[in-house]
């Protein structure tokens, strides 16, 4: 397990124009090219948080997943980003989900649909919820990564142990992709925080900044939070990339010396 390098792509998402949101956030991550292990995008990256976007849904073979596919292999890094994917199944699986998708540079892609609706937005009357929880290795790492408004759940979120997983724990890091408005960045700030200081783990949370298509202003605040609960990074209200190195050994030693997670209540997610 190496160190692991991750880029914040904290941009100002532009309002239901997905080819204006590709072309921006191409510029904005080019120069990444070799430079790090992992780039985050913002939740809706192709579209800012609307429900009315819900029309402009792509399917999994439209032109986003292809970009993210192409923007990995041209970075030599994963890449990762929520958007809008409508899903046609034919059974109860049918519907528009706000899917992660994270994409490796041989073209593989992992994904997680958003289990937390906003209900104080109606997110949960216009797009279906996602169930499970996923764990990606990445070059050594386990990251768990999850969307906005499931950082308020934390029992979700828990990193359970298992005796005879290599590292014991589910994951190392653990990725919030998210608009998260500028009214609420107490709760934004706070929970970040203790989500890294309970899962004995690296956090990072990505924010977009800007002023949306409904008058929401969004001041960013990502950050990268260590083990501890201590900011390795903490972005200001304004467009900018990031790249922060995360230690593995001090990650690990962290863990052998404070192994909080042998205490743990041993439980189940249905």
């Amino acid at each position: 397990m190496k160190d692991l390098r991750v880029s914040l792509v904290q941009g100002d998402t532009r309002w239901h124009d997905p080819a204006a949101n590709r072309a921006y956030y191409a510029h904005l991550i080019a120069p990444l090219h070799g430079m790090t292990d992992l780039v985050l995008l913002p939740e809706t990256f192709t579209s800012g948080f609307s429900n009315d976007a819900i029309d402009q849904a792509e399917t999994m073979d439209g032109p986003t997943i292809a970009w993210l596919r192409e923007q990995s292999a041209k970075l030599d890094a994963a890449i990762c980003g929520s958007v809008q994917i409508r899903v046609d199944a034919g059974g109860d699986g049918d519907g528009v989900y706000n899917r992660l998708c994270f994409v490796t540079p041989d073209g593989a892609l992992s994904t997680y649909d958003k289990r937390h609706l906003f209900r104080y937005a109606k997110e949960h009357e216009r797009y279906a919820a996602g169930r499970d929880r996923i764990t990606i290795e990445w070059r050594g790492w386990r990251i768990c990564p999850l969307v906005c408004y499931d950082l308020r759940f934390p029992v979700f979120s828990r990193n359970r142990f298992d005796v005879e997983r290599p590292q014991g724990l589910d994951y190392d890091l653990l990725v919030y992709v998210a608009n998260w408005p500028a009214a609420r960045r107490m709760a934004w700030n706070t929970l970040l925080r203790a989500r890294a200081i309970e899962n004995l783990c690296f956090v990072a949370g990505l924010n977009r900044v800007g002023t949306d298509g409904n008058g929401l202003k969004y001041d960013g605040e990502s950050a990268v939070i260590d083990f501890m609960g201590r900011p390795l990074s903490e972005a200001a209200g304004e467009e900018l990339v990031t790249t922060t190195y995360l230690d593995a050994k001090e990650l690990l030693a962290h863990r052998a010396h404070f192994p909080a997670m042998l205490d743990a209540d041993a439980f189940s997610l249905t």
